[in-house]
């Protein structure tokens, strides 16, 4: 992409509402615009971040069995009624009636969907254990949407549905998507921990939140640096400065963080409620076991930006950069414009992501804004480097002077 081509461009402050690292910073990038309070439209620059985090997602998760479908937003009052879940204190649903009058909400989540449709499909033992999951728009009337993509009202989230036949089975799946999380979360350059937390309505024991420690975070939770047990403070009955409760040997912590995933055990309380059930092999009916496991691409990419960045601007993860390699030409030398286009030609070609700066701006303006949209490497063309290329990885300080020939390797292109 030649970035004269691009359709967006950055600007160099934002309204002083937009109080949150990763609402300016993406905002000035050009990563996204705001529609509204907790409304964000994601521009091509925010678009290819998106996508690649959705690509890890689906990596991980059809690696574990997930099946990928994409179910309707619009759910029917009738369907919600079933579990308790149309009116009650916890709900934001968005709810209006259709020009028939009939009563129609927008879903923030798809338990009840889900295990309407699987009681189409799902009658015996042979049917089971199985695992749906879609990347579809949810929304929710949150009374405090803020801090940029990581409370928002209308949002992407991955969420996966399985079904099973026996609470081992499940168990045995739970701690499978456990460890599925973690590498997505790795994968996105962000060091999540696994928190126990409460099980609401669904559960007696645990369920599992996945948090990133985090200024802007509005969960606390407690934790033990040397074993890794922590607990939302909201279900913890330790406190600051106690022996962990499972090594006992560190002393417990206290921060802020961002819950990045959730992952929960509903046994059958939506099987139950919806009549779906199986048949065992003693061929007597059994209500299906299930769990929910839940990821918002958006919320990884605000709380990536919150924890990977400097004052110059984001400091994107190598795998979930919009491209690889920033291109800078400096300078209105001929000689340079040349090198940088062939240079770029070759790169294309060989499939290497390239966003190249070939604006008619000044070193100071390509240099800010290369800092500022935070691409893995910038490479930079100039007549001062001569026949070398001044290459960079961002967030690292160290310069080096390479020949074209070291670069094109730099990115597998032989």
């Amino acid at each position: 992409m030649r970035q004269s081509q691009l359709f967006t461009k950055t600007i160099r402050s934002v309204g002083a509402e937009e109080v949150s690292i990763n609402a300016q910073l993406l905002l000035r990038g050009g990563f996204i615009d705001k529609a509204l309070a907790g409304a964000y439209s994601y521009l091509p620059l925010g678009h290819l971040v998106f996508n690649k985090i959705c690509k890890i997602i689906r990596e991980e998760i059809n690696a574990v069995g997930g099946q990928e479908l994409t179910m309707t937003s619009l759910q029917p009052k009738e369907l919600w009624e079933k579990t308790g879940r149309w009116v009650t204190p916890e709900e934001i649903m968005y709810k209006f009636e259709t020009t028939k009058g009939q009563a129609v909400g927008l879903a923030w989540t798809h338990e009840e969907p889900v295990t309407e449709i699987a009681k189409k499909f799902i009658n015996s033992y042979r049917d089971l254990p199985r695992a749906v999951y879609q990347l579809q728009t949810k929304f929710r009337n949150e009374p405090r949407a803020k801090s940029g993509l990581i409370r928002t009202r209308e949002f992407v989230m991955k969420d996966l549905y399985s079904f099973h036949a026996s609470e081992a089975d499940l168990d045995n799946y739970y701690e499978i998507v456990k460890a599925a999380y973690l590498k997505i979360f790795k994968r996105c350059g962000l060091n999540a921990q696994v928190v126990e937390a409460s099980g609401g309505a669904f559960t007696k024991k645990f369920s599992h939140e996945f948090q990133v420690p985090c200024e802007v975070g509005e969960d606390l939770i407690i934790y033990c640096s040397n074993c890794g047990w922590a607990q939302n403070k909201e279900v913890c009955q330790n406190e600051t400065g106690d022996k962990c409760p499972s090594c006992k040997i560190n002393d417990l912590t206290m921060s802020k963080s961002v819950e990045v995933g959730n992952i929960f055990k509903l046994g059958t309380k939506f099987s139950a409620s919806l009549d779906l059930k199986y048949h065992d092999e003693a061929g007597e009916s059994q209500f299906v076991i299930m769990a929910s496991y839940g990821i918002g691409p958006g919320r990884i990419m605000g709380t990536v930006v919150e924890v990977s960045h400097d004052d110059k601007g984001i400091i994107w993860p190598d795998e979930i950069s919009p491209f690889k390699l920033h291109l800078l030409a400096l300078g209105e030398s001929e000689s340079v414009k040349n090198k940088a286009d062939e240079l770029y030609n070759k790169l294309v070609k060989q499939g290497v992501e390239v966003l190249y700066d070939d604006r008619s701006e000044s070193a100071g303006v390509k240099f800010q804004d290369s800092d500022l949209l935070g691409l893995s490497y910038r490479a930079v063309i100039s007549e001062r480097a001569g026949d070398k290329i001044e290459l960079k990885l961002r967030g690292n300080q160290e310069l080096k002077m390479i020949s074209e020939d070291e670069l094109l390797n730099t990115f597998g292109v032989q």
